[in-house]
């Protein structure tokens, strides 16, 4: 006997020249602080978990959120907080002594990140507004001529991040090698 045939709808189609946050793209490693609803404080990296002091540490991320948990608790509470870490021996290094956790959700963290006492920190937004791929392009070209928000004085940044409000969707666009596949 066959399976019942059932109807899908096609969803809603957003519309391209809506509002979007572009960001720099920061060259370190994703990461996410955890924090779950009992209080468990934990972290990883973009494919697992990780332990301090172990393989799976990523760059020593989770030797940070160990060390910081008591401050991570309250200020970020229950949840998975995506960001970049970034700094002194991770990819590019922005040619910094210390390393950084930037989050990426501008606009929940904003606020968070100037009352943590340098704790935390959010991606530089770059432009907000209603969306264009020339305004995508005038950003880029600003980031090459002016050099890294993230870190002033940093004179090769990767790219920008461009995050799509009615899409809900984000996209990259790299300085150098953007129409090559990762890792090629």
């Amino acid at each position: 006997m066959s399976a019942p045939i059932t109807f899908e709808g096609w969803p809603k189609t957003p519309r391209l020249f809506r509002d979007c946050i572009i960001t720099e793209k920061i060259d370190g490693t994703n990461a996410a602080v955890i924090v779950t609803e009992d209080g468990q404080v934990a972290a990883q990296s973009r494919t697992r978990l990780s332990t301090p002091g172990k393989s799976t540490d990523n760059f020593g991320f989770a030797a940070w959120v160990a060390e910081h948990e008591d401050s991570l608790l309250p200020l970020l509470g229950p949840g998975r907080h995506f960001g970049e870490w970034w700094g002194k021996g991770i990819q590019r290094g922005y040619g910094l002594d210390e390393r950084r956790f930037s989050l990426f959700n501008v606009g929940r963290y904003g606020a968070l990140a100037e009352e943590s006492d340098g704790l935390l920190h959010t991606v530089p937004v770059l432009y907000q507004g209603p969306f264009a791929t020339d305004i995508v392009a005038d950003v880029l070209d600003e980031l090459v001529e002016k050099g890294s928000a993230a870190e002033r004085g940093f004179a090769t940044p990767e790219g920008v991040v461009v995050y799509h409000a009615a899409a809900r969707q984000v996209f990259k666009v790299l300085i150098e090698n953007d129409d090559q596949p990762k890792g090629a």
